[in-house]
């Protein structure tokens, strides 16, 4: 019989990535405020996503997810929110063009503060203080009274969540993000992008099904779909006392939900099947990602499968890929065969930033675009020769002109990378290079479909 489960059972269990705060009384008044706060995200919404991701899941649908590595409270300013909402709807007018079918959307959002860390201190000359583990927890300041864990932080990061959440309703409902619009966008970038003759093609295509459209009275005024669409907001479920404060009870369905996201994950370090983050995260009723790396085996992912998705339900789970573009084609078959195998229903997603991380010879941690790339297309070839649905992409992108990942149209280098370096944690790839990146999708997208067509 499975262990009874509440939001504080979780604290019973072995525990990764967690902080130490030194006043554990003051973190218990914040836990209390929080859980009085009113939620952020309702049951319904989450309910909403499940079911487009059980399309996804059935191969009628495909997933977007991106935003920031980790969100900064310095940083807060609408525009940055705007900017990256607008990347992310052209991303997926392009993608669901190439791929003929819904494009989920869900940003790293509203939420994305806490980061798991590689050693629990960090030095930097003779001192040696906690590492830096995002916003929600500590600053990034290299002193003494920054680095230590402040629970108050929590009360930030939930207005600032609040606040960010309220402005993306407004953007996703309220006609900013009509299709119209969102395709201008991607034109301007078509004709400023040094590959605007390889991208124009299919802009054009999308031009003209778009006027064919208007022509035939389907237009932003007739259909409101057109004029708005559904946007959702996910981020690791790391700092479980967050997490357990915005746990709610469904007045409609008695179910507990996580009212912080839509989407909580589990990251690659705090995936261990007896540990906190898997016991906290199989009673909650959101959709649930799980990040796959290389040191995850087959039998362990069917395990931490049913553990998390124990009714087999379509839609609940997400399993995001992140191997790196040389350990792809040794690690994901295998674990996809398996998967199909024992039957379970998941979403195959794939995250090409964590594995594909170097340093720079100038002294900064950077991504090469072309080994993300090169992820994604072996990705999706792996599903094509197992005969499952490569169902989506997890990006750390913003919409701002940052210089932190290499190469892309825009061809930055090296000396590039301190031009405009702002993450406060991982490199992100700026619009321009997630624009990029959605165009060659795209094309990998429509030669795949000419190959089914063809087959058939």
């Amino acid at each position: 019989m499975a262990e009874q489960w509440s939001p504080a059972s979780w604290r019973s269990k072995p525990i990764q990535q967690v902080p130490d705060y030194p006043d554990a009384g003051r973190l218990s008044e914040v836990e209390a405020t929080l859980a009085k706060y009113p939620p952020l995200v309702f049951a319904g919404e989450a309910r909403k996503l499940k079911a487009s991701l059980a399309e996804v899941a059935a191969g009628k649908a495909f997933l977007l997810q991106g935003g920031d590595c980790a969100e900064s409270f310095a940083e807060f300013h609408p525009d940055n929110i705007r900017d990256t909402f607008r990347v992310l709807l052209q991303m997926a007018v392009v993608l669901t063009y190439a791929a003929k079918c819904p494009v989920v959307k869900v940003g790293r959002m509203a939420g994305q503060f806490a980061k798991p860390r590689s050693a629990p201190t960090e030095t930097q000359g003779d001192r040696e203080l906690p590492s830096y583990r995002g916003d929600i927890i500590n600053s990034m300041d290299f002193e003494d009274d920054g680095r230590q864990p402040d629970p108050a932080r929590m009360l930030q990061a939930y207005s600032q969540a609040a606040a960010t959440l309220n402005l993306i309703r407004a953007f996703a409902q309220g006609g900013y993000a009509d299709l119209h619009n969102v395709h201008r966008w991607t034109l301007g970038f078509v004709d400023k992008s040094t590959e605007a003759e390889r991208y124009r093609k299919l802009a054009d295509e999308i031009s003209e099904a778009l006027d064919f459209m208007e022509a035939c009275g389907v237009s932003p005024s007739t259909v409101p779909q057109l004029r708005q669409t559904d946007f959702y907001t996910s981020h690791e479920a790391l700092l479980l006392p967050y997490e357990q404060a915005m746990t709610r009870v469904d007045s409609t369905t008695g179910d507990w939900y996580d009212t912080s996201a839509h989407m909580i994950w589990i990251g690659d370090r705090t995936r261990q099947p007896d540990g906190a983050h898997i016991e906290y995260c199989r009673g909650v009723k959101n959709p649930i990602g799980m990040k796959c790396g290389p040191s995850l085996e087959p039998d362990e992912l069917i395990r931490l499968i049913d553990l998390l998705n124990p009714e087999n339900e379509p839609g609940r789970m997400t399993l995001i890929a992140r191997f790196g573009a040389d350990k792809v084609t040794d690690g994901l078959p295998k674990l996809v065969r398996k998967v199909k195998a024992e039957g379970r229903h998941v979403v195959w997603s794939c995250d090409p930033m964590h594995g594909n991380t170097i340093k720079a010879s100038t002294g900064y941690k950077t991504r090469p675009f072309d080994r993300i790339l090169r992820e994604v297309q072996q990705f999706f070839a792996v599903h094509q020769a197992e005969g499952t649905h490569a169902g989506g992409v997890h990006f750390e992108m913003t919409g701002q002109n940052v210089t932190e990942c290499l190469g892309g149209a825009q061809a930055i280098g090296e000396g590039d990378l301190s031009k405009r370096y702002h993450t406060h944690c991982d490199p992100r790839l700026n619009a321009s290079q997630s624009l990029d990146l959605a165009f060659l999708i795209a094309e990998g997208l429509v030669e795949e479909r000419r190959q089914i067509a063809k087959a058939s």
